[in-house]
């Protein structure tokens, strides 16, 4: 009894007749007793969804610091505070903090997800009990209670309709269908989709128009939406590739960091005979240099740059993480309407007597273009198109209005396109309706299909205007307009022909009519238009798509992203608009019964070929989410409606839309786009690709210089020689310039073939081969460099502390000068922009030049630092080894790209 989908005979409910459902679930048309209800509710439950079981605020904390990069961190904090210096003590905490409370505070998405959901529930209902109409709490519903619905009330339960005048619902946040269901109460096939189960009203819709009365079949967690909340909460949340290698490289730096310390402590002290105190203190430095103590502040402050840059661009970034991984999207899966279409219905062809005319413009702004066969046509030379005008004003329940520098419909979506067309087809829709006088109408109804108005006029005119299904107007009517204003017969073949190829094309299609009547007939029956009528046209409406997602989906391709459609709609609308907006494979569309009848591995197979899904269902898309992810594919989904939370949940990358999409989507998801455009995804990729770029370039930097500075160190200890640099001076190049100038690399900009290049794999390593050869050669170069300036400085006789501040400056120019380098990993660093830098580059070389100035030159900073002051000619010596420095790396980075470009000719396409 208790199943959103089938009664315990098996059967489902939408496939049952009224009074079958009745009898399943003991309930009679005047509603149940009191008595019944309440023990019914004791039985079943509030009608509510349950609240989900929350970690506590310090278990939730306290798991941030479950992490190994976060182990090296407080292990690096632990060996300073032994060395003592308090100061770096308290900054290593700091950043480790500080990533634990962005942890925390991001914590706990699935909750608020269903949150959302739960409050989608009505919080009063129509009823009846004990055969009277009463208004009750929305949890105090139950199954075989009777629900009077309305225009404007949203459904409280999932119900079946017992009966159902001129009612259309909007299922958009089920189904993401963008127009109102028609509802009438006849069953339909048991296989039906949401979608076309017209004798359903489910829990959490919005009724557009009409009124019905249904029976409630299921309430709380065994609705639609509480299924959906079901789904949601056994979703799992996948992490992103970044953190995920960050995780790897945290447990690899943590091994190699022990098994070198212990196999040096054990050399040092059985082969060397060194004191094990001393030892023991170099091992120390020997650690403080080979962990990026500043890495991941780094890291997360080229994260939250990214937000900045998007939330620019009208996007907000969730999760921090996920910046990243939106560059590494290799798949788009994205909801139809209101993502890649405006969700606002606008006439595309009119069908008249002798012609197919197009039109264009945007959304339901009343202006646009008349086009026949390409060309541009006056309204005034189509009579036909006067009277079209005419009655699509008259025969309409809705306003347009203008607001915020757009314009909405306030009613039917299909009649706001229809006033938008008759102004582009040269009607004054206000003086119209100001000049004519409705005097009678019936209402549009599911069962007659069709909508009609008795109008007058001041000239004692009087006219019938009749608006429907095109098949059933065609019956009402008995000729069509000619040409020269009269009539002609009608040509039934030619209206079939034609409306077939436009409903193809995916549009709906309305056929308008109309009927002169004297004056004095003020009263509309059904036999005044049964077959009396002159048929004026057939227009067909469609829900057009963005013309910046046209553009956007190009640039996808561009960049080796494919996109897919997955939507609610029918199958005709989506393959429509995926031709128009450019899909890849526009031929197949698969619906969500074909998707049933797939197995796991024929389903990752369509996932792959095939760009359209046509009434699916939440299982459907995130099966095919899922299935993409299966073969190594990194998924974006958008969506706006409660249908999409668990697909966006799931994917790598969930994206929700701002405005319009509900609070159950935005918050299941890591991204929001304010402005609902589909264009504002691919400047998403775009910033994610740079955050990624900045990031690579960040530890392309740091790793090489902390391996060069372990490097001094472990060779020191072998070849039983003084370091060339003392620990706390490593200290201060890795807490204080080497976190200054890392972050120089966190503003760098978009690299000029970002877009260009395809997705990264997900198994990319973050060090790959290239980065590990790139992590040898400069640390042998700064292994060189120290050891050659140190043994220059000792072999001239000076004191072993100008020894060790020379060694020590030579690290921080080789870093400045690395640094350059580095800021131009795809291409060549000897051009103009690439000297020139950016403004943040030349301000952080700037500080760091100056607190080397001030640790080399200052007498405090000598004390505390052990340092002595430069003479200039060897201050201009360590500078040229930059210089020598930088040279080197750029000619290997030419002869390296230059193989790559040979290869990448020679090999096949």
């Amino acid at each position: 009894m208790q199943d959103s989908a089938q009664a315990q005979n098996g059967s489902p409910w939408h496939a049952q007749a009224g009074d079958q459902v009745l009898a399943e679930l003991k309930a009679t048309p005047m509603g149940l007793d009191q008595a019944d209800a309440e023990a019914r509710l004791a039985t079943f439950g509030p009608n509510r969804l349950p609240i989900a079981r929350q970690r506590g605020l310090v278990s939730r904390f306290l798991a941030q610091f479950h992490n190994v990069l976060i182990y090296v961190l407080l292990g690096s904090a632990a060996i300073t505070a032994f060395l003592g210096h308090g100061i770096d003590t308290g900054v290593i905490l700091a950043v480790v903090v500080a990533n634990a409370v962005i942890g925390f505070l991001q914590e706990g998405k699935a909750e608020k997800a269903m949150t959302a959901i739960r409050q989608m529930l009505a919080p009063r209902a129509n009823v009846l009990r004990d055969g009277a109409r009463r208004s009750i709490a929305g949890e105090a519903l139950v199954p075989g209670d009777i629900v009077l619905l309305e225009a404007g009330d949203r459904v409280p339960a999932d119900m079946r309709l017992l009966s159902a005048h001129s009612m259309r619902v909007q299922e958009a946040v089920l189904t993401g269908e963008s127009v109102p269901v028609e509802k009438h109460t006849d069953p339909v096939a048991r296989g039906a989709e949401l979608g076309d189960r017209t004798p359903m009203a489910y829990c959490g819709t919005l009724v557009a128009a009409g009124q019905g009365r249904g029976v409630v079949v299921a309430t709380g967690l065994h609705t639609e939406i509480g299924r959906i909340s079901t789904l949601l909460s056994t979703v799992q949340t996948l992490t992103t590739p970044l953190v995920k290698q960050m995780d790897a490289f945290g447990r690899w730096l943590t091994a190699l960091i022990l098994a070198v310390a212990g196999l040096l402590l054990v050399h040092g002290y059985f082969v060397r005979g060194y004191d094990f105190d001393a030892l023991f203190m170099a091992v120390v430095g020997l650690s403080v240099a080979a962990i990026p103590e500043g890495l991941p502040a780094v890291l997360t402050i080229t994260l939250a740059i990214g937000v900045q840059a998007m939330a620019r661009r009208n996007t907000i970034v969730r999760r921090l993480p996920a910046i990243e991984t939106i560059g590494a999207v290799s798949v788009i899966c994205t909801d139809k309407t209101g993502t890649l279409t405006r969700n606002e219905m606008v006439v595309a062809t009119t069908l008249t007597p002798h012609h197919v005319l197009a039109l264009d413009g945007v959304g339901y702004e009343p202006k646009g273009r008349i086009l026949l066969d390409g060309s541009v046509v006056d309204a005034e030379d189509h009579g036909v198109l006067q009277e079209l005008a005419r009655a699509s004003t008259l025969c309409n329940d809705a306003a347009l209005r203008q607001h915020d520098g757009g314009w909405a419909v306030e009613g039917d979506p299909m009649e706001g396109a229809l006033l938008a067309f008759a102004e582009k087809a040269g009607a004054d829709v206000q003086k119209l309706r100001a000049g004519w006088t409705r005097t009678d109408a019936i209402a549009f109804d599911s069962q007659t299909r069709f909508m009609a108005t008795l109008c007058h006029d001041h000239e004692r005119q009087a006219f019938i205007y009749v608006k429907g299904a095109p098949e059933r107007i065609l019956a009402m009517c008995a000729n069509q307009r000619a040409a020269d204003g009269g009539v002609e017969p009608l040509n039934t073949a030619y209206w079939h022909a034609q409306s077939d190829r436009i409903a193809a094309s995916g549009q709906r299609l309305l056929g308008i009519a109309v009927r002169s009547v004297k004056p004095t007939h003020t009263v509309l029956e059904n036999s005044d238009v049964d077959g009396t009528l002159t048929l004026l046209g057939v227009v067909g409406m469609i829900d057009p798509p963005r013309a910046e997602a046209i553009e956007a989906v190009r640039a996808c391709r561009e960049a080796g992203i494919r996109v897919k459609m997955i939507t609610g709609d029918h199958a005709k609308t989506a393959a429509a608009i995926g031709a128009q907006i450019g899909l890849q494979d526009t031929r197949t569309v698969l619906t969500g019964a074909d998707l049933d009848d797939l197995s796991d591995a024929a389903l990752r197979q369509a996932a792959q070929d095939c760009d359209i899904f046509a009434r699916t269902s939440p299982e459907h898309k995130l099966r095919l989410v899922m299935a993409l992810q299966s073969q190594g594919m990194i998924v974006a989904m958008t969506g706006d409606g409660v249908n999409d939370a668990p697909a966006l949940r799931r994917a790598d990358v969930g994206i929700a839309m701002g405005e319009k999409g509900s609070e159950a989507a935005k918050e299941a998801a890591e991204v929001v786009l304010v402005d609902e455009n589909f264009a504002s995804i691919v400047a998403a990729v775009r910033e994610g690709r740079t955050v990624y770029d900045n990031i690579k370039k960040v530890v392309s930097w740091t790793l090489p210089t902390n391996t060069g500075e372990a490097l001094t160190v472990i060779v020191a200890l072998l070849a039983g020689t003084s370091l060339p640099v003392t620990p706390i001076q490593i200290l201060w190049i890795n807490l204080v310039t080497g976190v200054t100038l890392g972050l120089a690399l966190a503003f760098e900009p978009t690299e000029d073939n970002t877009m260009r290049r395809p997705p990264r794999a997900p198994s990319t390593p973050l060090i790959g081969g290239e980065l590990a050869w790139h992590i040898l050669l400069v640390s042998g170069l700064f292994l060189i460099a120290v050891f050659g300036v140190f043994h220059y400085a000792t072999a001239r006789g000076y004191s072993m502390a100008l020894a060790h501040t020379m060694a020590f400056n030579t690290l921080v120019v080789m870093e400045i000068f690395h640094l350059f380098f580095v800021r131009n990993i795809y291409g060549t660093s000897l051009t103009w922009k690439a000297v020139a830098g950016t403004k943040v580059v030349w301000a952080m070389v700037v500080a760091v030049t100056a607190a080397q100035f001030a640790v080399t030159y200052l007498p405090p900073m000598q004390a505390v630092f052990g340092t002595a002051s430069v003479p200039v000619w060897d201050g201009m010596l360590i500078v040229g080894v930059g210089v020598v420095l930088f040279a080197l790396l750029e000619i290997e980075k030419q002869i390296r790209l230059g193989i790559k470009w040979q290869m990448s000719r020679q090999s096949p396409l």
